[in-house]
Protein backbone atom coordinates (compact mmCIF):
# COMPACT_ATOMS: atom_id res chain seq x y z
CA UNK A 1 0.00 0.00 0.00
CA UNK A 2 1.07 3.81 -0.52
CA UNK A 3 0.11 6.52 0.81
CA UNK A 4 0.93 9.12 -2.06
CA UNK A 5 3.71 8.20 -3.05
CA UNK A 6 5.41 6.89 -0.22
CA UNK A 7 5.30 3.08 0.36
CA UNK A 8 3.84 2.69 3.69
CA UNK A 9 3.17 -1.30 4.63
CA UNK A 10 5.51 -3.47 4.49
CA UNK A 11 5.55 -6.71 2.10
CA UNK A 12 6.06 -10.56 2.71
CA UNK A 13 9.79 -10.59 2.34
CA UNK A 14 10.12 -7.56 4.75
CA UNK A 15 7.70 -9.30 7.42
CA UNK A 16 9.58 -12.67 7.27
CA UNK A 17 12.83 -11.13 7.36
CA UNK A 18 11.30 -9.15 10.70
CA UNK A 19 10.06 -12.51 11.92
CA UNK A 20 13.55 -14.55 11.12
CA UNK A 21 14.99 -11.40 13.72
CA UNK A 22 12.57 -12.39 16.25
CA UNK A 23 12.87 -15.76 16.41
CA UNK A 24 16.57 -15.42 17.56
CA UNK A 25 14.93 -13.85 20.26
CA UNK A 26 11.58 -15.70 20.88
CA UNK A 27 9.73 -18.60 19.19
CA UNK A 28 6.43 -18.04 17.37
CA UNK A 29 3.53 -18.14 19.32
CA UNK A 30 0.36 -20.36 18.87
CA UNK A 31 -2.91 -20.15 17.61
CA UNK A 32 -5.68 -22.59 18.72
CA UNK A 33 -9.37 -23.21 18.06
CA UNK A 34 -10.61 -24.04 21.38
CA UNK A 35 -13.81 -26.65 21.83
CA UNK A 36 -15.35 -23.98 24.39
CA UNK A 37 -15.04 -21.01 22.98
CA UNK A 38 -16.15 -22.81 19.77
CA UNK A 39 -19.25 -23.74 21.93
CA UNK A 40 -20.21 -20.33 23.38
CA UNK A 41 -19.46 -18.51 20.13
CA UNK A 42 -22.20 -21.42 18.23
CA UNK A 43 -24.99 -20.84 21.30
CA UNK A 44 -25.28 -17.16 20.27
CA UNK A 45 -25.86 -17.49 16.43
CA UNK A 46 -25.21 -21.35 14.48
CA UNK A 47 -22.03 -23.07 14.69
CA UNK A 48 -18.74 -20.88 14.12
CA UNK A 49 -14.84 -21.47 14.55
CA UNK A 50 -12.67 -19.98 16.29
CA UNK A 51 -9.07 -19.09 16.21
CA UNK A 52 -6.95 -17.48 19.07
CA UNK A 53 -3.62 -15.95 18.21
CA UNK A 54 -1.51 -16.07 21.95
CA UNK A 55 0.14 -12.92 21.91
CA UNK A 56 -0.09 -13.46 26.12
CA UNK A 57 2.61 -16.43 25.71
CA UNK A 58 5.60 -13.91 24.24
CA UNK A 59 8.32 -12.59 27.00
CA UNK A 60 6.41 -10.03 28.26
CA UNK A 61 3.40 -11.35 27.86
CA UNK A 62 1.92 -9.05 25.00
CA UNK A 63 2.42 -8.79 20.83
CA UNK A 64 4.08 -5.66 21.46
CA UNK A 65 7.86 -7.19 21.68
CA UNK A 66 7.67 -7.93 18.04
CA UNK A 67 7.79 -4.38 17.26
CA UNK A 68 10.26 -3.80 20.03
CA UNK A 69 12.85 -6.07 18.76
CA UNK A 70 12.62 -4.96 15.22
CA UNK A 71 12.90 -1.50 16.05
CA UNK A 72 15.74 -1.59 18.06
CA UNK A 73 17.91 -4.18 15.80
CA UNK A 74 16.93 -1.00 13.21
CA UNK A 75 18.45 1.61 16.03
CA UNK A 76 21.28 -0.40 16.29
CA UNK A 77 22.32 -0.51 13.14
CA UNK A 78 21.17 2.91 11.71
CA UNK A 79 21.55 5.10 14.98
CA UNK A 80 24.46 3.72 16.65
CA UNK A 81 25.24 6.66 18.55
CA UNK A 82 21.91 6.80 20.56
CA UNK A 83 22.63 5.53 24.22
CA UNK A 84 19.21 6.48 25.76
CA UNK A 85 15.39 6.33 24.46
CA UNK A 86 12.68 7.72 25.77
CA UNK A 87 8.88 6.71 24.88
CA UNK A 88 5.01 6.66 26.70
CA UNK A 89 2.96 3.55 27.19
CA UNK A 90 0.43 1.99 29.57
CA UNK A 91 2.24 -0.80 29.82
CA UNK A 92 2.78 -3.43 26.85
CA UNK A 93 5.05 -0.96 24.81
CA UNK A 94 7.22 0.50 27.55
CA UNK A 95 7.48 -3.75 28.71
CA UNK A 96 8.75 -4.35 24.68
CA UNK A 97 11.20 -1.19 24.97
CA UNK A 98 12.71 -1.89 28.08
CA UNK A 99 12.84 -5.97 26.79
CA UNK A 100 14.50 -5.11 23.75
CA UNK A 101 16.95 -2.17 24.62
CA UNK A 102 18.00 -4.25 27.48
CA UNK A 103 19.38 -6.71 24.75
CA UNK A 104 21.54 -3.88 23.23
CA UNK A 105 23.02 -2.00 26.66
CA UNK A 106 20.38 0.81 26.08
CA UNK A 107 18.91 3.33 28.78
CA UNK A 108 15.35 3.10 28.00
CA UNK A 109 13.01 6.07 30.23
CA UNK A 110 9.40 5.20 29.96
CA UNK A 111 6.95 7.86 30.84
CA UNK A 112 3.63 6.50 31.97
CA UNK A 113 0.28 8.34 33.41
CA UNK A 114 -0.76 8.63 36.90
CA UNK A 115 -2.32 5.80 38.23
CA UNK A 116 -1.00 3.19 35.77
CA UNK A 117 -0.76 -0.29 36.27
CA UNK A 118 1.30 -1.38 39.24
CA UNK A 119 2.26 -4.81 38.17
CA UNK A 120 3.35 -3.58 34.72
CA UNK A 121 5.09 -0.62 36.09
CA UNK A 122 7.23 -2.97 38.33
CA UNK A 123 7.71 -5.63 35.10
CA UNK A 124 9.19 -2.04 33.31
CA UNK A 125 11.39 -1.81 36.29
CA UNK A 126 12.33 -5.65 36.72
CA UNK A 127 13.25 -5.40 32.89
CA UNK A 128 15.56 -2.05 33.36
CA UNK A 129 13.77 0.80 32.60
CA UNK A 130 13.42 4.19 34.50
CA UNK A 131 10.32 4.92 34.89
CA UNK A 132 8.45 8.61 35.05
CA UNK A 133 5.42 9.30 36.18
CA UNK A 134 3.39 11.94 34.75
CA UNK A 135 0.13 12.85 33.20
CA UNK A 136 -3.73 12.06 33.40
CA UNK A 137 -3.92 9.76 30.49
CA UNK A 138 -1.42 8.37 27.83
CA UNK A 139 -1.98 11.56 25.57
CA UNK A 140 -0.01 13.85 28.43
CA UNK A 141 2.68 10.79 28.60
CA UNK A 142 3.03 11.06 25.27
CA UNK A 143 3.52 14.62 25.62
CA UNK A 144 5.76 14.87 28.17
CA UNK A 145 7.75 12.05 26.64
CA UNK A 146 8.25 14.41 23.37
CA UNK A 147 9.49 17.16 26.07
CA UNK A 148 12.00 14.94 27.33
CA UNK A 149 12.86 14.06 24.24
CA UNK A 150 14.17 17.95 23.29
CA UNK A 151 15.49 18.81 26.63
CA UNK A 152 17.81 16.17 26.37
CA UNK A 153 18.46 15.12 23.04
CA UNK A 154 17.25 11.49 24.10
CA UNK A 155 15.68 9.71 21.00
CA UNK A 156 11.84 9.05 21.31
CA UNK A 157 10.20 5.97 20.43
CA UNK A 158 6.62 6.56 19.19
CA UNK A 159 3.80 4.51 19.79
CA UNK A 160 3.14 4.10 16.28
CA UNK A 161 6.01 3.89 13.79
CA UNK A 162 6.11 1.69 10.72
CA UNK A 163 9.13 -0.50 12.40
CA UNK A 164 6.85 -1.41 15.00
CA UNK A 165 4.37 -2.25 12.35
CA UNK A 166 6.45 -4.45 10.44
CA UNK A 167 7.67 -6.15 13.91
CA UNK A 168 4.12 -7.00 14.95
CA UNK A 169 3.05 -7.88 11.41
CA UNK A 170 4.35 -11.30 11.74
CA UNK A 171 1.75 -12.27 14.61
CA UNK A 172 -0.92 -11.82 12.05
CA UNK A 173 1.39 -13.62 9.13
CA UNK A 174 1.84 -16.58 12.03
CA UNK A 175 -1.80 -17.05 12.26
CA UNK A 176 -2.79 -16.70 8.49
CA UNK A 177 -0.50 -19.05 7.61
CA UNK A 178 -1.14 -21.78 10.59
CA UNK A 179 -4.68 -22.10 10.33
CA UNK A 180 -7.47 -21.93 7.92
CA UNK A 181 -8.20 -19.01 5.65
CA UNK A 182 -10.47 -16.64 8.36
CA UNK A 183 -13.74 -14.64 6.94
CA UNK A 184 -13.12 -12.29 9.64
CA UNK A 185 -10.36 -11.60 12.03
CA UNK A 186 -11.02 -8.74 14.71
CA UNK A 187 -8.12 -6.95 16.76
CA UNK A 188 -7.98 -4.18 19.42
CA UNK A 189 -7.28 -0.96 18.05
CA UNK A 190 -4.57 0.90 21.11
CA UNK A 191 -2.50 3.39 19.04
CA UNK A 192 -3.00 1.24 15.36
CA UNK A 193 0.61 -0.89 15.17
CA UNK A 194 -1.28 -4.33 15.74
CA UNK A 195 -4.38 -3.61 13.83
CA UNK A 196 -1.94 -2.08 10.48
CA UNK A 197 0.35 -5.07 10.82
CA UNK A 198 -2.84 -7.38 10.40
CA UNK A 199 -3.91 -5.46 7.20
CA UNK A 200 -0.59 -5.98 6.39
CA UNK A 201 0.15 -9.47 6.68
CA UNK A 202 -3.46 -10.00 5.08
CA UNK A 203 -2.31 -7.61 2.21
CA UNK A 204 1.16 -9.47 1.91
CA UNK A 205 -0.70 -12.89 1.64
CA UNK A 206 -3.08 -12.09 -0.97
CA UNK A 207 -6.33 -13.23 1.25
CA UNK A 208 -9.70 -12.04 1.63
CA UNK A 209 -9.88 -12.00 5.14
CA UNK A 210 -11.92 -9.28 6.80
CA UNK A 211 -10.13 -7.08 9.04
CA UNK A 212 -12.68 -5.56 11.92
CA UNK A 213 -10.78 -3.08 13.97
CA UNK A 214 -12.07 -2.83 18.01
CA UNK A 215 -12.72 0.07 20.45
CA UNK A 216 -13.88 0.17 23.63
CA UNK A 217 -17.32 2.41 24.03
CA UNK A 218 -15.65 4.18 26.68
CA UNK A 219 -12.46 5.17 24.59
CA UNK A 220 -14.30 5.69 20.93
CA UNK A 221 -11.20 8.20 19.36
CA UNK A 222 -10.37 5.86 16.54
CA UNK A 223 -13.94 4.73 15.50
CA UNK A 224 -15.35 8.54 15.33
CA UNK A 225 -12.20 8.79 13.49
CA UNK A 226 -12.56 6.32 11.31
CA UNK A 227 -16.26 7.52 10.65
CA UNK A 228 -15.52 10.79 10.12
CA UNK A 229 -12.87 10.09 7.66
CA UNK A 230 -10.04 12.38 9.54
CA UNK A 231 -8.69 12.85 13.59
CA UNK A 232 -10.99 13.63 16.17
CA UNK A 233 -10.05 13.41 19.72
CA UNK A 234 -12.20 12.06 22.29
CA UNK A 235 -11.37 11.58 26.13
CA UNK A 236 -11.48 7.61 27.78
CA UNK A 237 -12.84 6.72 30.29
CA UNK A 238 -12.64 3.00 29.91
CA UNK A 239 -11.93 1.05 33.24
CA UNK A 240 -10.79 -1.90 32.55
CA UNK A 241 -9.11 -1.98 28.50
CA UNK A 242 -6.24 0.66 29.09
CA UNK A 243 -4.34 -1.11 26.42
CA UNK A 244 -6.93 1.20 23.91
CA UNK A 245 -7.12 3.78 25.78
CA UNK A 246 -6.39 6.52 23.29
CA UNK A 247 -7.59 10.16 23.14
CA UNK A 248 -5.82 11.45 19.67
CA UNK A 249 -5.57 8.94 16.64
CA UNK A 250 -2.34 8.79 14.36
CA UNK A 251 -3.15 10.15 11.33
CA UNK A 252 -0.99 7.63 9.58
CA UNK A 253 -2.41 5.01 11.12
CA UNK A 254 -5.77 6.50 9.93
CA UNK A 255 -4.87 6.37 6.50
CA UNK A 256 -4.10 2.85 6.63
CA UNK A 257 -7.13 1.96 8.55
CA UNK A 258 -9.50 3.74 5.56
CA UNK A 259 -7.73 1.79 3.03
CA UNK A 260 -7.13 -1.59 4.27
CA UNK A 261 -9.79 -2.54 7.37
CA UNK A 262 -13.62 -3.46 7.26
CA UNK A 263 -15.21 -1.90 9.88
CA UNK A 264 -14.94 -0.75 13.81
CA UNK A 265 -16.77 -2.16 16.62
CA UNK A 266 -16.79 -0.44 20.04
CA UNK A 267 -17.52 -2.53 22.94
CA UNK A 268 -18.01 -1.71 26.58
CA UNK A 269 -16.40 -2.54 29.78
CA UNK A 270 -18.84 -5.12 31.06
CA UNK A 271 -18.27 -6.98 27.08
CA UNK A 272 -15.04 -6.85 27.91
CA UNK A 273 -14.87 -8.31 31.32
CA UNK A 274 -17.28 -11.43 30.18
CA UNK A 275 -14.42 -11.88 27.67
CA UNK A 276 -11.69 -12.15 30.23
CA UNK A 277 -13.91 -14.43 32.01
CA UNK A 278 -14.71 -16.49 28.69
CA UNK A 279 -10.87 -16.68 28.55
CA UNK A 280 -10.37 -18.40 31.27
CA UNK A 281 -12.98 -20.78 31.61
CA UNK A 282 -12.96 -21.74 28.24
CA UNK A 283 -8.77 -21.92 27.19
CA UNK A 284 -7.82 -21.13 31.26
CA UNK A 285 -5.82 -18.46 29.75
CA UNK A 286 -5.49 -14.97 31.46
CA UNK A 287 -6.27 -11.86 29.62
CA UNK A 288 -6.31 -8.19 30.08
CA UNK A 289 -8.60 -6.40 29.39
CA UNK A 290 -7.25 -4.93 26.17
CA UNK A 291 -6.41 -8.18 25.24
CA UNK A 292 -9.84 -9.99 25.66
CA UNK A 293 -11.64 -6.93 23.43
CA UNK A 294 -11.11 -8.49 20.49
CA UNK A 295 -13.15 -11.08 21.65
CA UNK A 296 -15.94 -9.66 23.07
CA UNK A 297 -16.48 -7.63 19.82
CA UNK A 298 -15.97 -11.05 18.17
CA UNK A 299 -18.96 -12.89 20.05
CA UNK A 300 -21.31 -9.54 19.89
CA UNK A 301 -20.83 -9.84 16.05
CA UNK A 302 -22.24 -13.10 15.21
CA UNK A 303 -23.27 -14.26 12.99
CA UNK A 304 -22.00 -11.12 10.98
CA UNK A 305 -18.27 -12.18 11.27
CA UNK A 306 -18.87 -15.78 9.39
CA UNK A 307 -18.54 -18.96 10.09
CA UNK A 308 -14.42 -19.20 10.42
CA UNK A 309 -13.38 -16.29 12.26
CA UNK A 310 -10.50 -15.15 14.29
CA UNK A 311 -8.70 -12.41 17.38
CA UNK A 312 -6.01 -12.32 19.18
CA UNK A 313 -5.21 -12.48 22.94
CA UNK A 314 -2.93 -9.78 22.44
CA UNK A 315 -1.74 -9.26 25.91
CA UNK A 316 -2.55 -10.78 29.58
CA UNK A 317 -0.67 -8.65 31.65
CA UNK A 318 -3.47 -7.58 33.86
CA UNK A 319 -3.37 -6.63 37.97
CA UNK A 320 -3.73 -9.76 40.14
CA UNK A 321 -6.59 -7.88 42.05
CA UNK A 322 -8.18 -6.59 38.85
CA UNK A 323 -8.63 -10.29 37.64
CA UNK A 324 -9.78 -11.35 40.38
CA UNK A 325 -12.34 -8.80 40.91
CA UNK A 326 -13.60 -9.69 37.00
CA UNK A 327 -13.98 -13.35 38.11
CA UNK A 328 -15.82 -13.19 41.13
CA UNK A 329 -18.17 -10.03 40.33
CA UNK A 330 -19.56 -12.23 37.31
CA UNK A 331 -18.79 -15.87 37.76
CA UNK A 332 -17.30 -18.53 36.02
CA UNK A 333 -19.84 -19.71 33.48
Amino acid sequence: MTLGDVKVLPGLDEIKAAAELIYKTMPATPQYSWPLLNERASQIAGAVEVWVKHENHTPVGAFKVRGGLVYMDWLRHERPEVKTVVSATRGNHGQSMAFAGKQLGLRVVIVVPFGNSPEKNRSMRCLGAELVEFGNDFQEASEHAAYLEGKFGWHRVPSFDLRLVTGVSTYAWEMFTACPELETFYVPIGMGSGVCGTIAARNALGLKTKVVGVVSTHAPAYALSFAAGHVREHESTTEIADGVACRKPDETTLEILKAGMDRILMVDDKAVKEAMRAYFVDTHNVAEGAGAIGLAALLMDRPKGGKRVGTVLCGGNVDSDVFGSVLCDGGLS
